[in-house]
């Protein structure tokens, strides 16, 4: 037996690869087959089933490419209406591969189709259970993610069942691998290790320490993060289908010289710049909005990108198809062609372009003296909530697209975050919205308490 997993940061997912004798299924892929297909070739295994742990909202699952490039199965568990061709298991249902086994467990609560996988080894023993969304580590999944029309309390009375009686009454030893990782907005703070036991969960996680449903009930529903706007696509897509991943790299692999690059713009194309933000800030196309590939790209432009909007791409080069796969995976799939030879050519034709003003710790406590620009905070409730530079405007960056009006756009705004990153792309897209006096604070909030501590307010009681 052999398990891998197949973690991808910029998404905080987790999907598996598991193997016995020449047989082999695949767990919540992402949309690229490429990554499994060569796992099993490397094994000498061939791809049995595609499990499905539910209609995943926060990215386009690989699950419809990767049965039609292997003939594998796709499987869901029960109460799963997929428009395409799928087998609909039954709770307890055993699904053989090679010498082991897996058995369906439905746990309604995240979705209503929500289904963990049971592990048994080859010796006949239980070995792991993939949880999927249902259960994280410190964590479970949110109930408010898109199943149907039910309200999130009945979703979660859902949940605390399928807890009792599926997943705390299974043995404290076994392995649970979940769907998640720590950043990942299916849950609302999931913890950074990779996997963990029952019996760590039911010592730590507080979802799985009440034993009353109503206190259950309050405790998951409270204080949800804002949904990202794509998920709502993505669920519709995963439960529908959806063009193949070949397809999208075909149409969108497209080097556009400068002169049809702008004619795009102008015909009402957004540019997405993947640089550094510093690389950005020294020089960008007008208009362009800065979402770095080295940062959480997908669920930023999730984010702050509408998903139909048709987009025009600048990257470093040799990274246009990583941009082109990291957006399909979130079903942004309206890429008309990115800009032939980066912004290296666009420097050198002498076309138009824009910069965004950088300061350090120590040039911002220049600037809060002269009273010349006003601080903007970006960061999360509660990263804002230990400590923050005193008298910041305080807007998140996953509300900063509905919210933004309320800054005075003749205003100067200097923007923060923790390390720079979301502060460049809420700057940008400020810039693109007209706010002509905007600049970002380089290493963020970090580089204040190491260059001008006095600056910041701490909450002493954390």
């Amino acid at each position: 037996m052999f398990i891998q997993q197949i973690y991808t940061n910029c998404l905080a997912h987790a999907a598996y690869y598991i193997d016995s004798g020449s047989e082999a299924v695949v767990i919540d892929p992402l949309r690229d087959p490429a990554p499994y297909l060569k796992l099993a070739n490397e094994r000498g295994a061939t791809i049995k089933y595609v499990l499905e742990t539910h209609f995943h909202a926060d990215f386009v699952s690989g699950h419809i490419d990767l049965a039609e490039k292997t003939g594998a199965t796709i499987v869901f568990g029960p109460g799963a209406t997929p428009g395409y061709k799928a087998y609909i298991g039954e709770d307890g249902e055993v699904l053989h591969i090679g010498h082991m086994k897996l058995v369906l467990l439905h746990t309604p609560g995240h979705t209503i189709e929500s289904t963990c996988y049971l592990l048994y080894n080859e010796e006949g023993k239980m070995h792991a259970v993939f949880t999927g969304d249902t259960l994280f580590v410190g964590d479970v999944g949110r109930p408010d993610l898109l199943s149907g029309n039910l309200p999130k309390e009945e979703l979660a009375s859902y949940l605390f069942d399928s807890l009792r009686d599926k997943i705390k009454t299974l043995p404290d030893e076994l392995i649970v691998y979940p769907g998640h990782g720590a950043g990942s907005a299916c849950g609302k703070n999931i913890g950074t290790a990779s996997f963990t036991t029952i019996a760590e969960q039911k010592a730590t996680n507080y979802a799985l320490q009440t034993e009353d449903k109503d206190t259950f009930i309050k405790a998951v529903t409270a204080d949800l993060p804002v949904i990202p706007a794509y998920f709502f696509k993505d669920a519709v897509i995963n439960r529908t289908g959806y063009v193949s991943f070949d397809e999208v790299l075909k149409k969108s692999l497209k080097p556009l010289p400068a002169a049809a690059f702008l004619a795009l713009q102008d015909g009402g194309a957004l540019v997405l710049d993947t640089r550094d933000p510093m690389d950005f800030a020294a020089g960008f196309i007008k208009g362009a909005i800065n979402i770095g590939l080295k940062g959480e790209f997908a669920v930023w432009v999730g984010t702050i990108i509408d998903v139909e909007t048709p987009l025009l791409l600048v990257t470093e080069p040799g990274k246009e198809k990583e941009a082109i796969e990291r957006l399909a995976r979130i079903g942004f799939e309206n890429v008309e062609g990115f800009l032939e030879g980066g912004m290296g050519a666009w420097f050198t034709g002498n076309h138009p372009s824009d910069k965004i003003l950088t300061m350090n710790g120590s040039e911002c406590e220049e600037l809060i003296e002269t009273g010349d620009y006003s601080l903007l905070d970006v960061r999360n409730r509660t990263e804002v909530a230990r400590h923050r530079i005193a008298g910041s405007v305080h807007i998140p960056l996953n509300v900063l697209k509905n919210r933004y009006k309320e800054l005075d756009e003749n205003w100067k705004w200097l923007v923060y975050c923790a390390g720079g990153y979301r502060s460049m792309i809420a700057a940008s897209f400020l810039k693109a919205k007209g706010y002509h006096f905007v600049a970002s604070l380089e290493g963020g909030i970090k580089e204040v308490i190491a260059q001008a501590p006095q600056l910041v307010e701490v909450d002493e009681e954390r």
